[in-house]
Parts: C-alpha cells; sequence; structure tokens
C-alpha cells in the first residue's frame, strides 16, 4: 500500500474535540476550556493558516505521500474556508480551541475523511510558528510602508520650513537657532533606522519552521526546501527543535516596535509643547484636536498625547513576551500560546500611531513669526559670541566662553538682548570686541553660518532633504 493511499487516523469525522483522542476518557473541565482555548485572538492567522496548509499540500501531493485528487480536494477546500472567513459566515469554536483546529473541522465537513490527511508530516507546533513568521513579516511590510509615509509627510514639511528659524533647545532651555525643517529631519532620520530595524527582523525572521513537525523532524519523505519556497522563505529552519521553540523574531519585532513608539512619543511630546500657550509655536486644526466637557475654549492636542500613551502598551508588550518565554526550556510549551496578544497588539498600536502622527504633521501649521521671535529669547546667540571671539579675536575658547557669559548675565539684568548692548558694554567685559560682532547676534545670521555636514543652515537642510528622498522616498 503506497503513502498516497494508507489510511490515516483522520480518515472520519472530527468529534468536538480531536486532539483529546483516545488519550482522554472525558472532556476538559469548563475553566481548562476557557484558559487552553485561544480562537479569540488567533484566528488573526487564518490567511497565513491556510497559505500555509496549501503550501504543505502542494508539498506532500509533490512528494507522493498525499494523492493528487485529496490534494486538489483539500485546497479547494481551504479556498471556500477562506472565502467564508472573509465575507463572515464561518463560525468560529472555542471548543476547537484555535484556529488550525477549527479550519480542520470545517475542511472535514466540507470534503470528508480526506482532510485528515492534510496533517501528515505536520504539527500544530511548527503550523503555529510558521504562521506567526508570516503574519509578523505582513506586518513588517505594512509598518514600512507606514514609516515611509510619515518620512514623506516630515520631508515635505521640512522642505517649506527650511529656512524658518527657531529656537533650539537642550535640557528644554533655548540653546541655538535652528531652523524647523532642520528640527523635522532629525525624525526623519529616526524613523529611518527604526525602518532599518524592522528590516533586519524580517531578514533573520524569514526562515521555514514549517516540517519541523513537533520537535524532531519527520520520517515521511517531505520536501521543506520546496514549502519555504512557496511561502515566500529563503529557506527552511536549519534545527527542528529551535525551529518550534524560537520566539525571538517576535522578541525582536517588538523591540523595533517599542524604538519607534519612543521615537513617535518623543515627537509626540514636542507637538503638545508647541501647541501650548506657553509656546504657541504650531498649531492643529479641529481634526487632531478635541474640546473639554467643561471649558469651551480648550483645543487639547489629545491626537499627539495619545501617540505619547501608547509607548507603554509596546514597551509593555516587549516585557511580556520576554518574561514568557525567559523560563522555558525546549522545544515548546504552551506558554507560547502567549506571543500572539502581544505581537498583535503592538503592531496594532504601532500602525494607529503612525497613521496619526502621519496626519497630525500634515495638519500642523507652524507660526512663522513666534518661531522667529522665540529664537530672540533665551540669549540663543551665545555660542555664536563665543564662536566669533575665538575665530575673529583670537581668545582661547574657555576665555571667550567666559567674557559671553558675563555679557549674558549683564544683558539679562537688563532685559536686553546680546545684540541690543551698546558696543562700549561688550568692550568693557572684552577689549578686543568690534562692531563686526553684531553680525553674528542675529538668530537669522547664525543659521545661515552653519553650514557643516549635517548643519541647520538651510541650504545645508536643502542638501539633507533631497538626499533624504534619495535614500528613504525612492
Amino acid at each position: 500500500m503506497t503513502g498516497a493511499n494508507k489510511p490515516a487516523d483522520g480518515d472520519r469525522d472530527l468529534p468536538a474535540n480531536s486532539l483529546r483522542g483516545g488519550r482522554f476518557a472525558g472532556g476538559p473541565a469548563d475553566i481548562m476550556r476557557r484558559i487552553n482555548a485561544s480562537i479569540d485572538f488567533d484566528k488573526r492567522l487564518y490567511a497565513e493558516d491556510i497559505a500555509g496548509s496549501k503550501a504543505h499540500c502542494a508539498m506532500l501531493v509533490a512528494q507522493s505521500i498525499l494523492s493528487p485528487e485529496d490534494g486538489a480536494a483539500i485546497t479547494a477546500g481551504l479556498d471556500q474556508i477562506r472565502s467564508e472567513i472573509e465575507n463572515g459566515s464561518f463560525s468560529f469554536s472555542a471548543e476547537r480551541e484555535d484556529i488550525h483546529m477549527n479550519i480542520e473541522a470545517r475542511l472535514a465537513e466540507l470534503i470528508g475523511p480526506a482532510a485528515g490527511r492534510l496533517h501528515t508530516a505536520r504539527s500544530r507546533n511548527d503550523q503555529v510558528a510558521t504562521d506567526l513568521r508570516l503574519w509578523v513579516r505582513g506586518a513588517i511590510e505594512r509598518l514600512d510602508g507606514a514609516m515611509r509615509e510619515l518620512q514623506r509627510a516630515l520631508i515635505d514639511r521640512a522642505e517649506a520650513e527650511a529656512a524658518t528659524v527657531m529656537p533650539g533647545y537642550t535640557h528644554l532651555q533655548i540653546a541655538q537657532p535652528v531652523t524647523f525643517g532642520h528640527h523635522l529631519m532629525a525624525y526623519v532620520e529616526m524613523i529611518g533606522r527604526d525602518r532599518s530595524r524592522l528590516s533586519d527582523c524580517r531578514r533573520r525572521l524569514n526562515q521555514s519552521p514549517l516540517g519541523a513537525v513537533a520537535l524532531a523532524g519527520t520520517s515521511f519523505p517531505i520536501d521543506r526546501h520546496a514549502t519555504a519556497a512557496a511561502l515566500g522563505f529563503d529557506g527552511p529552519a536549519a534545527n527542528s527543535l529551535d525551529a518550534v521553540s524560537d520566539r525571538d523574531f517576535a522578541i525582536e519585532f517588538l523591540a523595533a516596535a517599542a524604538l519607534a513608539g519612543m521615537h513617535l512619543s518623543r515627537f509626540a511630546e514636542e507637538i503638545v509643547l508647541w501647541c501650548s500657550d506657553g509656546f504657541g509655536l504650531i498649531a492643529l486644526s479641529d481634526a487632531f484636536t478635541t474640546g473639554s466637557s467643561i471649558m469651551p475654549q480648550k483645543r487639547n492636542p489629545d491626537a499627539a498625547e495619545l501617540v505619547r500613551a501608547k509607548t507603554g502598551r509596546l514597551n509593555g508588550s516587549l516585557i511580556a513576551l520576554l518574561t514568557v518565554m525567559k523560563g522555558l526550556p525546549l522545544a515548546y510549551g504552551k506558554d507560547m500560546q502567549e506571543d500572539k496578544i502581544p505581537v498583535f497588539e503592538a503592531a496594532d498600536a504601532l500602525e494607529l500611531c503612525l497613521a496619526a502622527t502621519t496626519g497630525m504633521v500634515r495638519d500642523m501649521r507652524p507660526d512663522r513669526e513666534r518661531l522667529r521671535a522665540a529664537a530672540d529669547r533665551g540669549f540663543s546667540t551665545a555660542t555664536d559670541l563665543a564662536d566669533w571671539l575665538v575665530r575673529i579675536a583670537g581668545l582661547p575658547f574657555r576665555r571667550a566662553h567666559h567674557a559671553t557669559g558675563m555679557l549674558v548675565k549683564r544683558a539679562e539684568a537688563r532685559g536686553r538682548t546680546l545684540a541690543e548692548l551698546p558696543l562700549a558694554e561688550l568692550q568693557a567685559v572684552e577689549p578686543a570686541i568690534s562692531a563686526a560682532v553684531y553680525d553674528v547676534l542675529n538668530p537669522d545670521r547664525s543659521v545661515t553660518s552653519r553650514l557643516s555636514f549635517g548643519g541647520t543652515a538651510p541650504e545645508s537642510v536643502r542638501v539633507a532633504i533631497a538626499e533624504a528622498r534619495r535614500r528613504f522616498l525612492e
């Protein structure tokens, strides 16, 4: 009797829970059913589960483990199940625990005993590991597209504001003048690194667990390279134990998501600050703000605040899965059922945050006059004065730094900017100062002078914008 014609354990209709089989005399307790079932969340893997099953089925037929007739029936049944799930007519059952058994049970209803042959040379262990890798791979591709659109929005906005002068901050104190475009381009670079991390994660996860079976491989003459190729993997995972028990790829994905969320949160915090009455540097429209239930004058930047808050969810997802995996011996443990919720939640939260941030970037209206006026505060050109004393007057930097600090103290006491101090008063502190110093005490001139690579001069910013379009958007 050939492998294609041998009867299999599945050559009969599946009971409500076929997994207990002949080993168990009774059914599980109700609480056991509740804690054991994962269908409420792992049904999101239906497309990946069906794709993996079709690839496995085609390989079994090619290897003469499954007859062509059974293979055709299984494939047609799987296609119908996918259609039913997508049109909402599929009935998910907690009794069948998970997405794998829900699909297998429906397949048995559709095509009869042949459905039981699909699980030959396969376990739920390698099945779910394959499904989750496929799902994370798809999530990475979706998130990369969303990050690219955020970069596009930032670059477009930076180009429009390449020469808009604003104060740059350290310690949230006014430091030196920069341009708004230069400030926005910093986030383009951050998101670029986030995309790179996700790309690296995708490259490492792209190994197929399918065919590792429960943990030890199989005695059937399967072709793991064929199923890997059919599913778009670079190849099969090299070790069957590792293939079913590895969740590095999911943890790495969550780490990359948490980093990206942190970047979005930093930007969200700046939007909240810039919109506040104390700053008033930008405004958001009604589309990205909310009102107050009691204070009719309020316009709250709630989209930004929620982006900032969802960082906690992303961080929590990473810590949750690290905690699940930290004490597990090889190979598979049911603990790993808890891998999906953090992955799904993090992907959903990050995708939403990216869309909201992109919307806010396109919606924001910078107040150029207030941005420029803010650059006049806080003695933002003090460093330019110290640099001038070194470059033009030939002072050692420490002496220049000390003299500049004394001049800032005098200006602060008189309620003036450095540019408003008379020359005689400047010279009273440092005789080497000449009238030419006033050329560098203007924020616009300060910004224009910073032509170093990666600097804030509008000319440099426009070069950076053109290069960023080439690197990230082409």
